[in-house]
C-alpha cells in the first residue's frame, strides 16, 4: 500500500502544528517554517551545481538536516508538550558555520566594498539563499515580537548562516575565477 501525499484537511486553509493544534495557513509560524523549508530547497540547488562530494557539499547537507530541525521546532505548538521527540539546535552548530567563515575568510581578498551578486551560478545561488535565510530570520524575530515562543538559538543559527551563505558567494566565486562586481554609487 503506497502512503497518498494530499489529505484533504488542509483545503479550508487550516493546517496542524506538531502536536494537532489547527491553525489559518496564513499564521506567522506557518510563514517561518515555509521559509525555511524554501531556504533548505535552495541550499539544495547550491549542493547540485557543486562537486558532489565535496566538502562544502557535505557539510551544506548538514545544513539541510539542521533547517529541518529548525523546521520542527518552528511548526510545533508552544503551548503543549510534544509526545514526539524533536531533534534542536546546539551552539556547536553555530560555532561550525563561524569556523568555516573564518576558513573561508583566509583564502579571500579584503572586502572594501558592497558587492553585487553574482558572476557564477552556485555564487548566485548562494546570495538567493541568504536573501531567503534574512527573511526566515527577520520573520522569526517577527514572531517573538508577537509572543509567539522562537527558540532563541534559531534566530542565532539563521543570523549565522545568512554570514555562512554570504561568505560561501564570495569563496566559490574566487574558487572559480570569477570578479567580484563592486557596487559604485551613482553620486
Amino acid at each position: 500500500m503506497s502512503f497518498k501525499i494530499y489529505t484533504k484537511t488542509g483545503d479550508s486553509g487550516q493546517t496542524s502544528l506538531i502536536g494537532g493544534t489547527r491553525i489559518p495557513k496564513s499564521h506567522i509560524r506557518i510563514e517561518a517554517y515555509g521559509t525555511v523549508d524554501e531556504l533548505n530547497s535552495w541550499i539544495g540547488v547550491i549542493r547540485d551545481h557543486i562537486p558532489h562530494h565535496s566538502d562544502i557539499n557535505l557539510f551544506l547537507a548538514d545544513i539541510q538536516d539542521r533547517l529541518f530541525t529548525v523546521g520542527s521546532s518552528l511548526a510545533c505548538d508552544p503551548l503543549k508538550n510534544q509526545k514526539m521527540s524533536i531533534p534542536d539546535l546546539k551552539s556547536e552548530d553555530i560555532t561550525l558555520l563561524e569556523k568555516q567563515m573564518d576558513e573561508m575568510d583566509q583564502s579571500l581578498p579584503v572586502l572594501k566594498n558592497f558587492v553585487l551578486p553574482g558572476g557564477y551560478p552556485p555564487a548566485s545561488f548562494c546570495h538567493v539563499a541568504r536573501c531567503v535565510c534574512r527573511r526566515a530570520e527577520r520573520i522569526c524575530v517577527a514572531m517573538d515580537a508577537e509572543n509567539e515562543k522562537v527558540d532563541p538559538i534559531v534566530v542565532q543559527y539563521l543570523n549565522r548562516l545568512s554570514d555562512y551563505l554570504f561568505m560561501l558567494s564570495r569563496y566559490l566565486l574566487h574558487q572559480n575565477n570569477g570578479q567580484e562586481s563592486i557596487w559604485k554609487s551613482r553620486d
